[in-house]
């Protein structure tokens, strides 16, 4: 057995890493912080909206998608600050609302049927995008190339609302993979409060993932300039297989997908390590969603995926022989390129996730190292280090700033998003045209409305950020940034007192 650094050891690089901002201090009111995220996807809801909608200066929108093809795709999300409904980014926000549900729902409170609310709109959405027209899953409506030549809200809306389907002709294995996934992990939400649609959600799962399995091929090719770059799939399709079965077994306990997942996993990269988390590549969050199947139930052949999610997690702890993230001088985790806190938030989620995993079974994290360096980090570790993420995003940074819209004294005033930064319908009922909203665009006046709870991109690797509506990189919110955060807030909401 090789030797182990000590635990005082390791927690002392964590601490080092705590106070890396100023304020040392500060506490949060995270069951506010959890309110907020969830009401922000009211503020992305497509489609009629219901009286208690609480961003009130939304309206309906989007009442006739799908309308011109014979085919009912009203309602689902916005996916961040313009007018397309994206599939594959739709998808991963509905699994991801739906695994913070799952493991994280007990700590919601009053918050609960707010947030089973949220996964309902984005799964009844997908339901209808599965089961409308046999042998087809619609995955976009809107041209989104037609769409950013405007700046409009939604109420407003004129440009084309062209719809996109993946066939057994034209396949999308990696947008029906993550679809299954959705419908699957969304199925278990509602078992006990609503079995029968619960069954309906698992049933039009199982049919999405055998599609996605019997066609294969990326919607990045079928349907190439309609969902690129904007949401290419370029960790390609066989994650999303992996991630679909995955979910499929724990929500149906069917051993057949287990021996799905047992027979392609070293094909669909099981033996790899992966590095990041997001509405594109899934086979991290596949990783620490097998070993829970390890870890409580000891099922045979999941070692590998303890093992490889062992290895991301040591990645992102610093001091451990095997850390190689990059972290801002005020401690956030930070990726190279557009929108780094859907990153952040989706590397906290797998944090808390695999720290409950590993304290149910009595485990910790093996990050190896050799000599004196040897190192065993603990649940505890994990959730320093998630919390660390989570205050950083809530105001414990350089700059002082939450970068959650309507959360705390000083948070972005200029959020990248259409409906935030235009007069609502109520308070300027005429119509605003494409090309006249984009004076709002470039004006430097506050967002006449707040989008309550949205995260945005975030600051770049030296803590700065520009509050600038025209920087979307950094100010444009996303349904998948506040998705894996809903769980993040929820725990620490629940465990802090």
């Amino acid at each position: 057995m090789e030797p182990k650094r000590s635990s005082g050891g390791l927690r002392l690089v964590v601490l080092h890493l705590l106070l890396f901002a100023p304020g040392s201090a500060t506490a949060f009111n995270y069951a506010d912080a959890l309110a907020k995220s969830i009401i922000f996807f009211e503020g992305q809801r497509s489609g009629k909206l219901p009286p208690g909608n609480r961003m009130p200066w939304r309206a309906d929108s989007g009442l006739n998608d799908g309308a011109q093809y014979n085919v009912d795709l009203v309602g689902g999300y916005y996916d961040a600050g313009d007018n397309v409904k994206f599939g594959l980014p739709m998808a991963f926000t509905t699994t991801m609302l739906a695994w913070s549900v799952l493991d994280f729902g007990k700590f919601m409170g009053a918050e609960l049927p707010n947030a089973r609310a949220a996964v309902r709109w984005g799964a009844d959405y997908l339901l209808k995008a599965a089961t409308a027209t046999p042998g087809a899953l619609y995955v976009q409506v809107a041209d989104p190339n037609q769409d950013h030549r405007c700046w409009e809200r939604p109420e407003d809306m004129d440009t084309p609302r062209s719809v996109y389907s993946v066939t057994a002709d034209k396949p999308g294995s990696d947008v029906a993979g993550e679809t299954a996934a959705a419908l699957a992990a969304s199925s278990m939400v509602f078992r006990r409060t609503d079995p029968a649609y619960s069954s309906r959600l698992l049933h039009a799962a199982m049919q999405v993932f055998d599609f996605a399995d019997r066609h294969r091929g990326s919607y990045s090719d079928s349907l190439s300039s309609f969902v690129c770059p904007f949401y290419c799939s370029y960790s390609g399709y066989h994650d999303e297989l992996l991630w679909g079965a995955s979910w499929l077994h724990r929500a149906s306990k069917n051993v057949s997908f287990m021996s799905y997942v047992q027979a392609n996993g070293m094909q669909f990269g099981a033996g790899d390590d992966d590095y990041s988390f997001s509405w594109d590549d899934k086979r991290v969050g596949t990783k620490v969603l097998l070993s829970k199947g390890f870890l409580r139930n000891r099922l045979q052949g999941l070692e590998l995926y303890k093992a490889h999610s062992d290895s991301y997690i040591c990645s992102l702890v610093p001091g451990t022989a095997s850390f190689q993230s990059q972290y801002t001088p005020g401690g956030l985790l930070y990726k190279e390129g557009e929108s780094n806190m859907q990153y952040v938030t989706t590397a906290t989620f797998l944090m808390l996730a695999y720290a409950k995993y590993l304290r149910s079974s009595g485990a910790t994290v093996s990050c190896g190292g050799g000599g004196a360096r040897g190192e065993e980090v603990s649940p505890a570790d994990l959730v320093a280090l998630a919390k660390r993420q989570v205050d950083y995003i809530l105001g414990k940074n350089p700059a002082g700033m939450s970068y959650m819209v309507g959360f705390g004294c000083r948070y972005p005033q200029h959020a990248h998003h259409r409906g935030a930064s235009m007069p609502s319908v109520r308070a300027h009922p005429g119509r605003i045209s494409c090309d006249a909203g984009f004076g709002y665009l470039h004006s430097g006046a506050p967002n006449p409305n707040v989008l309550v709870g949205a995260v945005l991109g975030g600051p770049d690797s030296r803590d700065a950020f520009a509050d600038d509506r025209g920087n979307f990189a950094q100010s444009e919110p996303a349904t998948y940034i506040n998705a894996p955060l809903v769980g993040a807030l929820a725990y620490f909401a629940g465990t802090t007192k």
